[in-house]
């Protein structure tokens, strides 16, 4: 039985010798463990459908990968799985007692259907298919002792049986070929199987595969190699690589689409040959594989080769423009420079200096003397000069010469044919050809900075980078002895990773801020936007530039890739390109990146572990990819997930509102990375930024209907479609239509009581108002009535005393008359002629009565309140004389008519205006009477 002999086979691996690789590149593999699949570690099948998922046999069951995540459908009947094909929409399966197939349903998940019991198929006891194939609307299913033959479309099922074991099932132009141990290889004519050969060598040996090479069947066995069938007789393919396979047990193989092939051992990895059989290279555990047992191989749709593994699943990219050198026996260290001298591949490392032939597969030799750090490689004048730490040395034909023991030589400038400048820790220094020999002839004096990046200028200038103090601007004298002239350039500022470098006479200097071109006439840096382009901020690691004599190309490392630019074919304008790798494939020392056209337009990019070969002719836009929707859930926050329904237009309950989408593309190249970007329309209208993660969880997503929209990046270029899913979160029941109408009849009900009880509210208060603005309006006239009354009474009353006292004052002036007069006529009576003068007396005392003058005082305050106040406040020195005379010009009198009043001449009342004019201070200019009438 197979599963014994393979059992066997695996105990084998205890007794065959590990095949230790010869020092070759190698193209980059894909690893995945048991941790990353989630499943066993034997693989025994790998298949592929049309839309680029990956399905492995696994001993615990189906593996789904779709270039992001692994899923495992265990087997139905827990046991091994032996076997897989993807034919259109449908997986098909064998293993323990039983073969169908799976296809998904409409939640992204497959469904397992059995032949075997749809059929009432009676296996024979623990029989287990082992492989499965198409022709012709025919799947063919291959036990150790029977062929099952099942018609897709109609659903027949036949069986070829077989007396003893078959071991190889195999489809070569259409044609199903077997072999039957001890009998022979037959092929599958109108489903019955006919002899083609029973040669020995196909009786007895088990054929891994078998192929068609130059119109001829060829043969594969375990142990024997490869054998033609020419002409009905077996002959021995003799080739090249006879002796690279010979004692190796092979247990899988693959012809490649590009006619090369591929044959996976037992316990010594992976053999490539050429499709003349020749030997390409071999692939073991020590060089990048993570096991050497092959159980199965198979080719995808972009030329990856997958490999099933004893221990594991691995995807070699055997199609691409890398390939990987990794020194694991003899640890290097880090590269930091590399050149190509006299037909030999020199690589400079933190461990010293090794070399072989550029052509040469053999392992690399160490120079002797050169322990230590390298810190460059160039070729000056037909010598290769290597810059240590140490000091400088001369390589010739893998020896070493040290010239100087200047500690830490950074680079190395030719100045002229027999001048050579160079970089130390501790300033710059100058390499004079004395014969045929190079000697230090002395330090620049004036200058002890470090100069790792300097470049010469004309006229003596020298131009050095400190990625801590920043650009100096050197003059030198003419024998280049001593610094004359030193300034710090101001145009750049210093960045760390900063560099320096000269490309096409142009000196550039370059940081995270971009790349400055050095203007000789304006003595300063300038940017430069096309050379900036190299540095995106975006993704920056470091500024250094790398410049390619040979192959006149400038490089620049990012964390997403490579980029090199080239002069423009048919414009003045320069051309960027971009190598598709990332950073941590690269793994170079930061500052320190280094890069070398080697031979076909190969490049040597070092790396901390070994070294990176790129062929640029490889180097292709990505083809159109499609990137798919592969599972969504919904589910209440902090519940189980529930799987939807991947048609479009579905509806999720409003509690349902966590939805969760995963996404993938199919992208199997290690070098590559996968971005992801999205949107959900209805809620945001802006791509996301991208992303590595394949899925997104949205979060209490509000009612409404919805849009998810997701495309993929890969290599800076956008996947060919957007994968959609529409949905729609239902409104929660206390908003759904019938509750808006509900919540719409209440609102219009309270309006309507709201107005009712508004109304009667209103005009309750309206009555009230007006009763209370009535009542306060009749206090307010009554109040004013009694008020009008009490002013009424009170001006009567004022009346009354005024006429009291005019009536008191009158009586009492008419008595006062009368009894002047009864007092004159008394007199008169009495004296005659002598009393005159006494009448006349009695007259005049009567005329300055000043009892008038009060009555007249008291009458004028009442018509003219407070005047004479105001007067005597002005001017106090105003007399009562004074006071009388400006009341009666208050009166506007004149002095023809005071005169009588004040019982004096008009003469005199004009010289009393006049005095009263200077107690005033009035001016000569102001009339008196108009000032008195104005107080």
């Amino acid at each position: 039985m197979k599963k014994h002999f393979h059992t066997q086979l695996l105990a084998l691996l205890l007794f065959f010798p590990f095949f230790k690789s010869t020092c070759q590149e190698f193209p980059p593999i894909n690893i995945f463990t048991t941790e990353n699949y989630g499943a066993e570690n034997q693989n025994w099948d790998i298949s592929q459908s049309e839309n680029k998922f990956i399905y492995v046999a696994n001993n615990k069951g189906l593996l789904e990968y779709n270039g992001a995540m692994w899923h495992l459908y265990p087997t139905p009947n827990q046991t091994i799985m032996r076997s897989v094909k993807v034919i259109e929409d449908k997986v098909f399966t064998g293993f323990y007692m039983d073969f169908g197939f799976w296809i998904k349903n409409k939640f992204g998940v497959l469904e397992y259907t059995s032949i075997t019991k749809e059929q009432n198929v009676e296996m024979l006891e623990d029989e287990q298919v082992w492989s499965i194939l198409e022709v012709d609307g025919w799947m063919l299913f291959k036990s150790l002792e029977r062929i099952y033959l099942y018609n897709i479309d109609s659903k027949a099922l036949k069986v070829i049986k077989a007396e003893n074991r078959i071991e190889k099932i195999s489809k070569v132009d259409g044609v199903i070929y077997f072999q039957e141990i001890n009998k022979g290889v037959f092929k599958i004519e109108n489903g019955v199987p006919k002899l083609i050969s029973d040669d020995i060598i196909l009786k007895e040996n088990i054929l891994v595969e078998i192929f068609k090479t130059e119109d001829k069947l060829l043969f594969l066995t375990q142990e024997k190699g490869f054998y033609f069938l020419s002409k009905n007789n077996i002959e021995k393919w003799k080739v090249s690589s006879e002796n690279k396979i010979a004692g190796k047990l092979i247990y899988s193989a693959k012809k490649l689409k590009n006619g090369n092939f591929v044959l996976g051992t037992i316990s010594n990895g992976l053999i490539f040959l050429y499709g003349n059989g020749d030997f390409n290279y071999q692939i073991t555990q020590s060089s990048g594989l993570s096991n050497n047992t092959i159980l199965s191989v198979f080719e995808d749709q972009e030329n990856n080769i997958w490999l099933g593994l004893d221990n594991g699943i691995n995807c070699v990219n055997n199609a691409s423009p890398f390939k990987f050198f990794t020194q694991k026996n003899d640890f290097w260290g880090t590269i930091y420079t590399s050149v190509v001298y006299e037909n030999n591949l020199y690589i400079g490392t933190n461990q010293g200096l090794f070399y072989r032939n550029v052509n040469s597969e053999k392992p690399f030799q160490f120079i002797e003397n050169t322990q230590g750090q390298v810190w460059s490689l160039v070729v000056l004048e037909d010598t290769l000069f290597c810059g240590h730490n140490t000091g400088t040395f001369i390589i010739e034909k893998g020896k070493s010469e040290k010239i100087n023991n200047v500690q830490g030589t950074w680079d190395i400038v030719q100045k002229d044919k027999n001048t050579l400048i160079q970089g130390n820790y501790d300033g710059l220094y100058v390499l004079k050809k004395q014969g045929l020999k190079w000697v230090l002839r002395n330090k620049i004096e004036g200058f002890n900075t470090s100069s790792r990046f300097f470049t010469l200028l004309e006229n003596d200038k020298i131009i050095v980078n400190h990625e801590y103090k920043g650009v100096f601007k050197l003059r030198v004298d003419s024998e280049f002895r001593k610094v004359i002239k030193q300034e710090k350039d101001s145009s750049v500022s210093k960045g760390i990773h900063s560099s320096l470098v000269k490309y096409n006479n142009d000196i550039l200097y370059t940081s995270k801020k971009g790349v400055f071109k050095y203007e000789l006439d304006k003595n300063k840096f300038v940017k430069e936007s096309t050379y900036s382009k190299l540095i995106p901020k975006e993704n920056f690691t470091s500024a250094r530039l790398v410049n390619n004599l040979s192959s006149n190309k400038l490089w620049s490392f990012t964390s997403e890739d490579i980029k090199y630019l080239i002069p423009g074919k048919l414009s003045n304008k320069p051309i960027i390109k971009s190598i598709p790798i990332s950073e941590n494939l690269r793994k170079a020392k930061t500052g320190f990146e280094n890069s070398i056209q080697i031979k076909n337009n190969k490049q040597l990019i070092g790396t901390s572990k070994g070294y990176l070969i790129v062929d640029l002719k490889k180097v292709k836009e990505r083809e159109d990819f499609n990137i798919s929707i592969n599972k969504v859930y919904s589910f209440p926050l902090d519940q189980e997930k529930r799987s939807v329904n991947l048609s479009n237009n579905i509806t999720f309950h409003n509690k349902e509102n966590n939805v969760e989408f995963f996404f993938s593309v199919p992208n199997y190249t290690k070098t590559s990375t996968t971005k992801y970007q999205y949107q959900l329309l209805g809620q945001n209208k802006d791509w996301s930024s991208p992303v590595s993660s394949n899925s997104i969880l949205f979060e209490n997503i509000p009612f409404g209907n919805y849009t998810f929209k997701v495309r993929a990046i890969i290599n800076n270029k956008l996947s060919s479609n957007e994968a959609k899913f529409s949905f729609k979160i239902e409104k929660p029941w206390y908003l759904s239509n019938i509750m808006v109408v509900i919540y719409i009849v209440l609102i219009l009900l309270l309006f309507f009581v709201w107005h009712i009880i508004s109304r009667r509210y209103y005009k309750k208060q309206r009555e009230k108002l007006l009763y209370r603005a009535q009542k306060e309006l009749e206090l307010k006239e009554l109040e004013s009535k009694q008020e009008i009354m009490k002013l009424n009474n009170e001006k009567l009353r004022v009346d009354i005393d005024s006429k009291s006292r005019e009536l008191a004052s009158s009586t009492m002036n008419i008595i006062k008359k009368n009894d002047f007069l009864n007092t004159i006529k008394t007199e008169l009576v009495d004296g005659g002629e002598k009393n005159i003068p006494k009448v006349v007396k009695i007259i005049d005392k009567n005329l300055n009565n000043t009892d008038d003058w009060k009555m007249f005082q008291e009458a004028f305050n009442n018509a003219d309140k407070k005047f004479l106040k105001k007067m005597k406040n002005k001017h106090p020195e105003l007399t009562p004389n004074d006071l009388r005379l400006c009341a009666y010009l208050r009166l506007n009198l004149s002095s023809k008519e005071i005169a009588p009043l004040l019982n004096i001449s008009p003469r005199s009342v004009e010289v009393k205006r006049y005095r009263l004019r200077k107690k005033m201070n009035l001016p000569h200019d102001s009339n008196l009477t108009n000032y008195i009438l104005e107080i």
